[in-house]
């Protein structure tokens, strides 16, 4: 295929540059960071003309942008999934008065989501949640029961878009609202920290015990929310997994610089994986922006996470089997105060293991591209994990 970057391209990603190397440190506290980005426009690039407070960029500016942040020391976003997520949803599904009321806070770094679809007895069986709404006698609100996990960042957001089950009795696809709920309802929503293998804890468990979510605020219509939902997943991939790549690439570098200190590249076998990990690397892309514009392949999206997530999960492991032995040891000594410290390519190991499960695990990928691509027989469906 034929891609290049303009001129035009070049200008915007110079300025980006610019701009970054002047205000990014890596030390900002993370809102206070998102008010930066949305006081300079730089969130919200490929949202449509009509503006909402954000400058407007072409597809190849939005992947300069998203590759020199990803270059830069800048923070981890904390809007991402408001501006990736719910914007582009709202755009295509919501209405204008929706659109008018959530997405100037977005683009301004003021109000931050995050998502709440995953259950317990609901991870890759999305179709599966038991999350109830029950509408008001007045009709003006909605009031949600049950409980979502793994939802990232919660323990941030000021509203979170909820996928709840309206209809009593319905089952699977059927009868499902996406709601746009506020986060801060002391009482009837409870956010849990989950403390990961990382030490860290970006995920959460979220309780709703009677929270309410005005009727207005319905994306679509009550019993439409599969649909939207589902064009919402799609908006996951796309110029972020070019910004992704520019991640993994930066961390294989590392792992063949540490590869060359300790000797390790002299083994064959190392030096095989090494030269396997850069040119899947090199495919990932080349797939990505053959994809960029959108693809009518039902399972595009499915090929490109099965792709990243055991190439990234393959190079956690190959980070520690560089470094031998060294690789068991912390980097720091065990103290009360810091009883779990790790270094890049041991947190690299531990936080990749999750790659092949969030987002859709490996066997759902596999089973949405037999059936949607393949035309195979539909796997049963009452069998856990089936979509």
């Amino acid at each position: 295929m034929d891609f290049a970057f303009s001129s035009q391209d070049d200008a915007f990603r110079a300025e980006a540059r610019a701009w970054l190397a002047a205000h990014a440190d890596g030390t900002q506290d993370r809102r206070t960071w998102e008010r930066v980005l949305g006081k300079a426009g730089w969130i919200g690039l490929g949202w449509s003309q009509e503006g909402y407070g954000n400058r407007t960029a072409t597809l190849t500016q939005q992947v300069a942008w998203a590759e020199e942040y990803a270059r830069s020391p800048a923070p981890p976003r904390s809007g991402h999934i408001g501006e990736n997520l719910l914007a582009p949803t709202l755009l295509a599904h919501g209405t204008e008065e929706q659109k008018a009321r959530f997405l100037p806070p977005i683009a301004a770094g003021d109000e931050l989501w995050c998502q709440g679809y995953s259950e317990p007895g609901a991870g890759s069986d999305l179709a599966g949640v038991r999350t109830a709404a029950v509408r008001e006698p007045d009709g003006t609100h909605y009031r949600i029961t049950g409980q979502k996990i793994w939802t990232s960042l919660a323990h941030e957001a000021d509203w979170c878009f909820v996928l709840a089950r309206t209809e009593p009795g319905s089952r699977r696809h059927h009868g499902l609202t996406f709601l746009l709920v506020p986060m801060d309802q002391p009482g009837r929503i409870e956010v849990r920290p989950i403390r990961q293998l990382t030490g860290t804890s970006e995920f959460n468990e979220v309780y709703f015990d009677g929270a309410r979510a005005r009727a207005e605020h319905v994306v679509g219509a009550e019993g439409d929310g599969w649909r939207v939902a589902m064009g919402l997943l799609g908006f996951e991939r796309g110029v972020s997994t070019l910004a992704q790549q520019v991640g993994f690439a930066q961390e294989l570098g590392r792992v063949v610089r540490t590869a060359v200190a300790t000797g390790a590249v002299h083994d064959p076998v190392i030096r095989e994986r090494l030269v396997r990990q850069w040119a899947e690397l090199r495919v990932m892309r080349w797939n990505a922006l053959r994809t960029l514009g959108g693809s009518a392949d039902a399972g595009a999206s499915s090929v490109a996470k099965l792709l990243w997530a055991g190439w990234h999960q393959r190079l956690g492991e190959l980070a520690m089997r560089v470094r031998g032995a060294a690789a068991a040891v912390g980097p720091v000594e065990w103290s009360a105060a810091a009883p779990y410290e790790l270094d890049a390519s041991q947190h690299l190991f531990l936080f990749s293991r999750a790659d092949t499960i969030y987002g859709g695990s490996d066997q759902i990928q596999r089973t949405i591209i037999a059936e949607r691509v393949l035309g195979l027989p539909r796997e049963p469906r009452g069998r856990q994990g089936a979509v």
